[in-house]
């Protein structure tokens, strides 16, 4: 069974990864609410999960908490 489009928007949460200050908070727009802790309490995992997950969101992978792909186009 394919998973349906997250609901949440891909641009809001690629903006709150590149403008807000609080690491993590895309993870929480996201509802991931446990990782973004982890997001937060290491800085990002010192840079290098920030990165990842800005790869996973340019290229249609990252999720919300329920699983389903958060996309920048609809």
């Amino acid at each position: 069974m394919a998973h349906t489009i997250s609901e949440k928007s891909g641009i809001a949460c690629l903006l709150l990864m590149l403008l807000v200050a609080i690491p993590g908070l895309h993870r929480f727009y996201a509802g991931k609410v446990g990782t973004g802790l982890l997001f937060l309490i290491t800085l990002g995992g010192f840079g290098l999960w920030w990165l990842i997950d800005l790869i996973f969101l340019v290229t249609g992978t990252f999720t919300d908490a329920e699983g389903r792909p958060i996309k920048l186009s609809k």
